[in-house]
């Protein structure tokens, strides 16, 4: 009888081990589909960025481009030579042809320029046709900060995207945010205004929305902001420092420290800076989230996150492991 019994608590101990590890199993592959690393999402970004900026630097063309002071200009008007020339835009924005004096060209792509000298010209000709070429762009200084490999001021010539400016930057580091910052100047209404320009950077490289690739300025600053860092530590896989990199919830969080160990208690503790050196404790149901009955927690920078031990977890944690040590030297014969 005395060996049934301890046979009974040797199958209930082991299949209550199995049913723990295939439940912490299921509920480890349900959330690691969401997770991802610092260091693995910024080579995923940076292989989408150079293939996004091959490919749609193939498709710009010079034709949507701004003109701006300094940019050299030539200008053919169709079987009337006398009227072509090249010309220099100046600092005023201005150029100046035979026949229609000055014409603003700054600001303007060459197709809007062709229009504006024909409209002038057809007081003089019978349906003027004008061409616009860009024979020479001027420098222009755009300014990459931030979380990318080689940030600075760089001086550029010609049509240039952000795209293209990220890629001069070597791309971005581990450590770079989803957000792309650009500041530039308001106009020349209000030279002395500064607006900024948010772009979601895995809506432009993972899902490629080519909209959000806009074209750069002279004097623009772009900023990539490095990511927060969040902690784990207790009842997990692998407790450590992680980067907050985009919007991370408690159950990504979770997949990422490599799930919960066996003997973790699902209420988790969250402690939160609240300022001033305070900190505000939450507390959730982690089993209430996996079912759906609890909205998942957002993880916000400097959170660190406890996962408990739970001590009747931990004594059946060592009465397996003492069972399955015994069963080997047994089976060993000693």
């Amino acid at each position: 009888m005395k060996t049934f019994n301890k046979k009974l608590i040797l199958v209930l101990v082991l299949a209550a081990w199995a049913f723990a590890s295939c439940a912490q199993d299921q509920e480890y592959q349900r959330v690691i589909n969401n997770a991802y690393s610092g260091k693995g999402r910024a080579s995923l970004l940076n292989s989408e960025l150079v293939k996004r900026a091959m490919t749609q630097g193939a498709l710009d063309s010079t034709r949507d481009y701004r003109l701006g002071p300094e940019d050299l200009v030539q200008v053919n008007v169709f079987r009337v030579d006398d009227l072509s020339s090249t010309v220099r835009i100046s600092q005023a924005g201005m150029i100046e042809l035979p026949l229609v004096n000055e014409v603003k060209a700054a600001g303007l792509t060459p197709p809007e320029l062709e229009a504006a000298i024909a409209r002038r010209l057809r007081a003089y000709i019978q349906d003027p046709v004008v061409n616009v070429f860009i024979e020479e762009y001027r420098s222009r200084r755009i300014t990459v900060l931030g979380a990318v490999h080689n940030p600075q001021v760089f001086s550029v010539s010609g049509p240039k995207y952000l795209l293209d400016m990220l890629s001069m930057a070597g791309g971005l580091t581990d450590e770079a945010s989803n957000l792309c910052f650009i500041s530039r100047q308001a106009g020349s209404a209000g030279a002395d205004k500064e607006k900024t320009l948010k772009i979601d950077l895995n809506e432009l490289l993972m899902k490629g929305n080519a909209e959000l690739n806009i074209p750069v300025k002279s004097g623009d600053v772009i900023n990539i902001p490095r990511a927060g860092r969040f902690f784990v530590d207790g009842a997990v896989g692998a407790p450590g420092s992680f980067l907050l990199t985009g919007s991370i919830t408690l159950t990504q969080a979770i997949s990422m420290a490599k799930g919960l160990n066996f003997e973790a208690v699902k209420s988790i503790k969250i402690y939160r800076n609240a300022g001033s050196g305070r900190r505000k404790l939450l507390v959730a149901n982690y089993d209430a989230i996996l079912g759906g009955k609890s909205p998942d927690i957002y993880i916000k920078d400097k959170d660190v996150i406890i996962v408990p031990t739970s001590s009747v977890k931990e004594f059946f944690k060592g009465l397996r492991s003492s069972i399955y040590t015994h069963s080997i030297s047994v089976g060993r014969g000693y």
